[in-house]
């Protein structure tokens, strides 16, 4: 009897096909093919009565696929395989339940990689689907929902705003809390003092906390100077300095934004085309693992074998110790984005992997091996020079071992700044400046230091980070200016709107919380109906006092009248823009182009 495998990409389908032959029919569920239904109350889909128990339906665009997958596994093994998370348990459940299959069986089936070995490793070791990862994912989704169909309509009708969202609203939050930080930021005059010797400058060490705030200030320590330095402290130390973990989906997305300009969306894309299989010499290869992980740990065969190539091309003293990094929030046990073959090296593939390809690959694989290799090593130097009881201080670095920098091809040796002097030196300065600064404000986020805080205060997770800078850009709530997100009018009037309404709700800490009791649940410790029942209540009275005294905002007059009936041309909006209409509609359905 042939076995059916059932994963989630059309692409991974074929490349898993090939591995196993003819022994073996691996099919495609294309994603999820069931959403939850609009039925119901407010058309959430849930039964708020009964436990909140949800309603699913097959959408239109799956309902041959799924008529396909109950005809092509009749009287067959069932395995399925889809993604590794949570988001893949919930899929697989639903795929089990609309072909019937016991929950019972042990018929799921999971892998980090889309190599052979892991592939038939995972189908020695069956599971049963794991039903708490489902009901997290679910408990995740109706919140979604709920906060999506009730907070978007009012928003829409009070202040023509798209969209909220549980994990949207808050990001958006951030972006326009530091915008009014920044425009809130007065700056503040200060001054700094340098001393240029004939082969370095130092500091007055002062300017470190700026104290230095005066002119007359300034002037004082300026003309107090005068005769030669001293030097009156020599230091040095040695300092070592680690390699970067492999990296987690939100250090991947954060170095495809700053190192490469890509967007969230597209190194995401990217890398799931290279986890899903590439075409080498005939033969689909999954060049990476799962990328949607939060985890930093590797693959024990994976370290021995990355080990071994180290000290083969640079020698032992290259091999770095094994670095371990907890986070109480790691989802399910993942390993980190690593390259799933160490053989196929970024050189090997240059002519096969596409540009987009060749640069996102590059990326992962040189991080992971580096990320096992030995510290650099650094001497570092600080000197402090006196006039008049004024101290300046010189810090100067010099590397002596390479360690993890050996295996970075772009990395060029900074040249030694060690100086050979001793206490007691006298030194006459060439040159005695000073600068007149002004402290700045914080900068904006881009999108790679807002997924690095989304990812630090706890909101969200990996398979949300691009998804969520992308939706902030298509509702321009928020726009890029030269990297920079910035709030538009409407993003801070959402924020504003949400804050007066919402402020227990939208903000980093709720639901930082919500995700940690979203972990509660996938570990067994929570029943999602009491989490949900608990929300709801509490959600709805916020959503019923917000319509009640929310002013509606109006229309922007253009200063005409309409050709039509006469009433007050307005500004209005539609989903690719603005446009000029008639203030009588619908009664009078005048629009014009705005330009």
């Amino acid at each position: 009897m042939k076995t059916v495998i059932i994963v989630e990409s059309p692409a991974k389908s074929k490349t898993i096909q090939h591995y196993l032959g003819k022994d073996f029919i691996v099919e495609a569920s294309v994603g999820h093919i069931r959403e939850l239904a609009k039925n119901g109350p407010g058309g959430l889909g849930v039964d708020v009565e009964n436990n909140f128990k949800a309603t699913y339906k097959v959408d239109k665009k799956h309902d041959q696929i799924v008529k396909d997958l109950i005809k092509v596994t009749k009287n067959k093994k069932v395995l399925i395989a889809t993604d590794p998370d949570r988001e893949g348990e919930a899929i697989a459940w639903h795929i089990a339940d609309v072909l019937n299959l016991d929950l019972n069986d042990l018929n799921r089936i999971t892998f980090n990689e889309v190599t052979k070995p892991a592939i038939q490793k995972a189908i020695e070791h069956p599971r049963k689907i794991d039903m708490n990862l489902v009901k997290s994912q679910e408990t995740r989704r109706i919140l979604d929902r709920i906060i999506g169909f009730k907070l978007s309509p009012l928003l829409q009708k009070k202040i023509k705003s798209e969209s909220a969202g549980r994990v949207q609203s808050v990001a958006l939050k951030m972006i326009v809390d530091l915008e009014k930080e920044i425009e809130a930021f007065v700056p503040e005059t200060y001054y700094t003092i340098k001393a240029r010797f004939s082969k370095f400058e130092a500091d007055y060490t002062k300017n470190k906390d700026k104290s230095l705030k005066t002119p007359e200030e300034l002037q004082q320590i300026i003309e107090k100077l005068n005769g030669p330095f001293t030097v009156t402290k020599v230091n040095h130390r040695k300092r070592s300095r680690a390699a970067q973990p492999p990296y987690t989906t939100s250090t991947f997305q954060q170095d495809a934004v700053s190192k490469l300009s890509y967007s969230p969306s597209k190194a995401m894309g990217i890398a799931q085309e290279l986890y899903q299989g590439i075409d080498i010499q005939g033969e689909e290869v999954g060049l990476i693992t799962y990328m949607r992980t939060d985890s930093v740990r590797l693959n024990d065969d994976f370290i021995l074998e990355a080990q071994a190539m180290i000290k083969e091309a640079f020698g032992s003293d290259y091999v770095g110790k094994i670095k371990t990094k907890s986070n109480a929030n790691i989802q399910d046990a993942h390993e980190a984005i690593r390259p799933s073959i160490l053989s196929y090296t970024p050189e090997s593939l240059k002519g096969v992997l596409t540009d987009d390809q060749y640069k996102i690959y590059d990326l992962i694989y040189r991080r992971a091996v580096m990320s096992l290799m030995a510290d650099a090593l650094y001497e570092e130097q600080s000197i402090e020079v006196e006039n008049q009881g004024e101290v300046f201080e010189y810090g100067g670095s010099k590397l002596i071992f390479q360690g993890f920098h050996k295996g970075n091809p772009e990395y060029k040796e900074k040249a030694s700044t060690l100086l050979d002097l001793e206490v007691g030196k006298q030194l006459e300065a060439k040159e005695i400046t000073h600068e007149e600064n002004q402290t700045k404000p914080k900068s904006r986020y881009t999108e790679a230091s807002l997924i690095k805080d989304m990812e630090e205060f706890g909101i969200g997770r990996p398979s949300t980070y691009a998804e969520t800078t992308r939706t902030l850009l298509s509702r321009k709530y928020v726009e890029k200016k030269q990297k920079a997100l910035v709030p538009t009018d409407q993003g801070k009037l959402t924020i504003d709107e949400l804050d007066k309404f919402f402020s227990n709700i939208i903000n980093t800490n709720y639901t930082k919380k919500m995700e940690t009791v979203l972990d509660d649940i996938s570990n067994g410790e929570h029943e999602s109906s009491d989490i949900l029942e608990g929300f709801y209540h509490k959600f709805i009275a916020l959503v019923k006092h917000a319509d009640e005294h929310m002013e509606k905002r109006q229309p922007t007059q253009v200063g005409r009248d309409c050709p039509l009936c006469g009433a007050p041309l307005v500004i209005r909006k539609w989903r690719k823009g603005e446009f000029i209409g008639c203030s009588n509609f619908p009664r009078c359905k005048h629009t014009e182009n705005l330009t």
